[in-house]
C-alpha cells in the first residue's frame, strides 16, 4: 500500500461540517508554561507554530481551565476573570493563528480538575479548598506516607452545591466561547483523567444522592448540561468533542454504566469522542511501560479493546483513539479494521514535533521503519518504594512536560 493509499491520510468531516485533512492528531498535552497571568506567551506561540508544521490532521492544545482559582498545575492557562476579558481575547487571538498558520485545525481541550487541583495552586485563598461531587479526597496509595501527600497536597475536597455546579457549566460555556472568538475551530471537553467531569461520572467519587448523583444517568448530568450550554454559546460550526476515560471501566457493570452515560452525553450533540485512559489515582495514561493485555499490545493501543466496545454502540460518533500507537502499520491497521476514525498521537509528538510529515506520511520512509520514538523517563525509585501512586506515574509525563518545554529553543 503506497502513502497515497492510506486511509490514514484520508480526510474526515465531522458532524459540525468541520474538515479534518487527514486522520492523525496531535493529542493533548500539558504545557505548563502560561505566563504570569495564565494566558499563552511567546513560548506557547512557538511551539504551536513548530506542531503546525507537522501535517496534522487537527492539533489539540492541553487543558485549559475553566476558573483560575482552580488549577491543575502551577503555569496551566486558564480563563482567568481577574483579568480584563479582550486582553485574554488577543492572546488567545495569536495562539489560535498559530496553530493553524498552514491550515490545520485548532481544538482547545478545556477542562477542570475538581479535587486534583493542589493546593496554593491557583488563584483561590490560602484555606479555600478544592471542589469536587462528594467530600472525598484522593487516594494516592496506601502506605501513611502517601495519605500524609493527599492530606497535605490536595485536602478533601468541598462537596459542591448545585450552585457550584452551575457556575462551572457556566464558566465551560464562557471559555468555549471566547474560545470561538478566538478563532479555534473547537473545543474537548476533558472528562477523563480523574479530572472534575470525569470525577461526577465515577460512582468511587460521586457519592451524590440528588439531581448529578445516585444512579449512572445522573452522574452524567453535568456533563450533558456542559455540552448542551456549550452548544448555545458557539456556532453551529464549531466543534465539541470530549475526552472520556477507559480506566474507570473495568467490568460489565461499569462498562453498562459507561454505555448508559454516553447515550446521553452522545445525544447532547457531540462531534468526536476520544478514548484515553488513567487518572491520578492510577496514573496509566503517564507511564509508557504499562503491561498490557497481549489483543491490546498486538493493536498498538492500551485502550482499543475499550474503545472497540463503545464503538460497536455509538457509530454516528467519530471516534478518536489515543494511548500506544507508534507506527504506520499499526495506525493503519486501527482503521482499516473500523476500530476508530481517528488516531491520537502524544508523546511522540513532544519529540518530534513533524511526526506526520516527516515519517509516517514520508513516501522515501518504509513501513518497518516509519515508527515513532519514545523513551522511558528514569525510574523515581524512592515514590515507588514509598507507595505514593501519582508521584511515581507523574516522573515520566513531568520529563515529557520537560520535552515540550525545549521544543522552542530547537526551532
Amino acid at each position: 500500500m503506497t502513502i497515497a493509499q492510506l486511509k490514514l491520510q484520508e480526510p474526515i468531516t465531522l458532524p459540525c461540517g468541520l474538515r479534518l485533512p487527514n486522520r492523525m492528531v496531535k493529542a493533548a498535552m500539558a504545557e505548563n508554561c502560561a505566563d504570569d497571568d495564565y494566558l499563552p506567551g511567546e513560548n506557547i506561540l512557538k511551539l504551536y507554530e513548530m506542531w503546525a508544521e507537522g501535517g496534522w490532521g487537527a492539533i489539540l492544545t492541553g487543558n485549559v481551565e475553566v476558573d483560575v482559582r482552580y488549577l491543575g498545575s502551577p503555569r496551566d492557562m486558564s480563563l482567568n476573570e481577574n483579568i480584563d476579558r479582550d486582553r485574554i481575547l488577543a492572546a488567545w487571538k495569536k495562539w489560535a493563528q498559530a496553530v493553524s498558520k498552514d491550515g490545520t485545525p485548532a481544538i482547545m481541550q478545556i477542562n477542570h480538575p475538581g479535587r486534583q487541583s493542589p493546593a496554593k495552586v491557583g488563584a483561590r485563598g490560602f484555606f479555600e479548598k478544592s471542589i469536587a461531587p462528594s467530600p472525598i479526597p484522593l487516594h494516592l496509595g496506601d502506605g501513611i506516607l502517601a495519605k500524609l501527600a493527599s492530606a497535605l497536597v490536595f485536602g478533601t475536597p468541598k462537596e459542591m452545591t448545585v450552585e457550584d455546579i452551575r457556575r462551572v457549566v457556566s464558566q465551560f460555556a464562557e471559555t468555549a466561547r471566547l474560545a470561538a472568538e478566538a478563532g479555534f475551530a473547537g473545543v474537548e471537553l476533558h472528562a477523563a483523567h480523574g479530572y472534575l467531569l470525569s470525577q461526577f461520572l465515577s460512582p468511587s467519587s460521586n457519592q451524590r444522592q440528588d439531581d448529578y448523583g445516585g444512579t449512572a444517568k445522573k452522574r452524567a448530568k453535568i456533563v450533558v448540561d456542559t455540552i448542551k450550554a456549550v452548544r448555545d454559546a458557539v456556532p453551529k460550526s464549531f466543534c465539541v468533542g470530549i475526552k472520556i476515560n477507559s480506566a474507570d471501566y473495568k467490568n460489565k457493570e461499569q462498562l453498562a454504566a459507561c454505555i448508559e452515560q454516553l447515550e446521553d452525553i452522545a445525544a447532547a450533540g457531540v462531534d468526536f469522542l476520544e478514548i484515553s485512559g488513567g487518572s491520578y489515582e492510577d496514573p496509566q495514561m503517564m507511564q509508557t511501560t504499562t503491561p498490557a493485555s497481549a489483543s491490546t499490545v498486538a493493536r498498538e493501543a492500551f485502550f482499543l479493546d475499550f474503545a472497540t466496545t463503545i464503538r460497536d454502540r455509538f457509530r454516528h460518533v467519530p471516534l478518536m483513539v489515543t494511548g500506544g500507537f507508534r507506527s504506520r502499520r499499526g495506525m493503519e491497521n486501527a482503521l482499516q479494521e473500523d476500530a476508530c476514525d481517528i488516531i491520537g498521537i502524544a508523546r511522540p509528538a513532544a519529540l518530534n514535533p513533524s511526526l506526520p510529515k516527516n515519517l509516517i506520511f514520508n513516501a522515501e520512509v518504509k513501513d518497518e521503519d516509519a515508527r515513532a520514538f519514545t523513551r522511558k523517563a528514569p525510574d523515581l525509585l524512592l515514590p515507588k518504594l514509598l507507595g505514593i501512586k501519582v508521584v511515581a506515574g507523574g516522573a515520566e509525563s513531568a520529563w515529557y512536560q520537560k520535552q515540550i518545554q525545549s521544543l522552542p529553543t530547537k526551532a
